[in-house]
Order: structure tokens, then C-alpha cells, then sequence
């Protein structure tokens, strides 16, 4: 016979980067970290913000397990938060009962937590919002989870389809989360610039010109690549 698992099994820190690093990434889009990383590190499309007005974030990952229709770990996290961390939750995308509500959102403000990410559901929108704090979810309900555990806080988890590890850096916006391996920060700032000033480039001559096809793709319609059939 299995013993039962502890309530909560948590890792009180981990290594975080340089917050002042995590900063020169506030006001980025998320498409351009994807860019930075072949098109990878968006959580599933379904996690959006739930206050399109409050949706841009950037910050370190404090993930949790919290397992459908239970909050325990995700309370638990708020214990351990610093300044600059977003708190991640894996919640099995359970979409009967909300994982947090206002009251959890306004501690982890006081925290200074930058973002609440939930792989679940949330509630108290009107609580919620007044906050000022980007949270993102699956979707909203009313209804109420428990706190029995088991959960899990400082550990790696998947949530939306993406690994996560402690001290990941994570970035949001109205298109959605996208994660970036702190082993992978210092790539994305290298090119953060040279993304931005290529997007802008290439959107700036799309506008002057009134273009409907870039060269690339005129090049690939004249060449043997492509069969016409009419």
C-alpha cells in the first residue's frame, strides 16, 4: 500500500536571475521572444489575459502544481514569492472550479508579484480587476476549489503545454505567455534589438509601399518551387 503524499512538498528558493536583466524584456512582445527562440515558448492559446487592459507583464517563473479543483499549493506560493516573480500554476487545465479568485490576487500584489498565471480557471472579476495586477487564465467560473493537496512549489512543472523551471523568465501580453529558459536569457537580449528593428523595418516598408507580397514571396511564386496548374 502507497504512504500518502505529503501536503505540500516546496523548494523555498532556487536561483533567479538578475531582475534588472528580467526588466530590459518589460514592453516586449511576446511574439518577438517566440521569434528569438524559432517560434517556440508560448503557452496554449486558450491561457489569456483576463483583463485585456492589464496584460503586460515580465518577470522570474515561482511555478506550482495545484492539480484540478485545488488551490493549496498556489496559496502556499504566495509564502515564498519575492519581488519580480510570477507566480505560474499547472491546475491540470481544469475548467470546473476557479484556482484564484481577488483575495489571491491582491496578496500576491502586496508580494510584488508581477503576474498570476493559471493552466485553470478563475473567479471574482470584480474583485479582481480594481487590483491592477495581469492574470491570466483559461477562463472565468464561479465556482470554488478546496485546499487539500497534494501540490508542489519551486519545482518544474508543465503548464499550457510548456516545461517550466524555477527562475524562468516569463512574459506576457494580450496575445498570451510565453516562457524563456533562464539559460536562454541572455540570447533573447542579445537580440532583442536587432528583432525589433528588423519587425519594424520590414512593417514600416509593408505601410510605405502599400504591399500586398514581399520579395521573399515573389522570389519563391517565380521560382521552380511552385507548379501552376491554370
Amino acid at each position: 500500500m502507497l504512504k500518502d503524499p505529503p501536503l505540500l512538498t516546496i523548494r523555498r528558493d532556487f536561483p533567479r536571475p538578475d531582475l534588472a536583466r528580467v526588466d530590459k524584456l518589460v514592453g516586449a512582445q511576446t511574439g518577438h521572444m517566440t521569434d528569438a527562440m524559432y517560434g517556440r515558448g508560448g503557452l496554449d492559446a486558450a491561457i489569456k489575459p483576463v483583463d485585456p487592459k492589464v496584460a503586460a507583464f515580465a518577470g522570474i517563473a515561482l511555478p506550482c502544481e495545484s492539480f484540478a479543483d485545488d488551490n493549496l499549493a498556489i496559496v502556499a506560493a504566495l509564502a515564498f514569492a519575492k519581488p519580480g516573480d510570477v507566480l505560474i500554476a499547472a491546475s491540470d487545465g481544469f475548467a470546473r472550479t476557479a484556482v484564484v479568485g481577488d483575495n489571491v490576487t491582491l496578496m500576491a500584489k502586496h508580494a510584488g508579484v508581477r503576474a498570476i498565471v493559471v493552466d485553470g480557471m478563475v473567479r471574482d472579476l470584480d474583485g479582481i480587476e480594481p487590483v491592477g495586477l495581469p492574470v491570466f487564465a483559461r477562463g472565468i467560473t464561479p465556482n470554488s476549489c478546496v485546499k487539500n493537496g497534494p501540490g508542489k512549489v519551486g519545482l518544474p512543472i508543465v503548464a499550457g503545454g510548456v516545461r517550466i523551471e524555477p527562475g524562468d523568465v516569463v512574459i506576457g501580453d494580450r496575445d498570451g505567455v510565453v516562457v524563456i529558459p533562464q539559460g536562454q536569457l541572455d540570447h533573447i537580449l542579445a537580440h532583442l534589438e536587432e528583432i525589433r528593428r528588423m519587425e519594424a523595418e520590414v512593417q514600416g516598408r509593408i505601410k510605405r509601399e502599400k504591399l500586398v507580397t514581399l520579395d521573399s514571396m515573389r522570389a519563391l511564386l517565380a521560382s521552380d518551387k511552385v507548379t501552376y496548374v491554370d
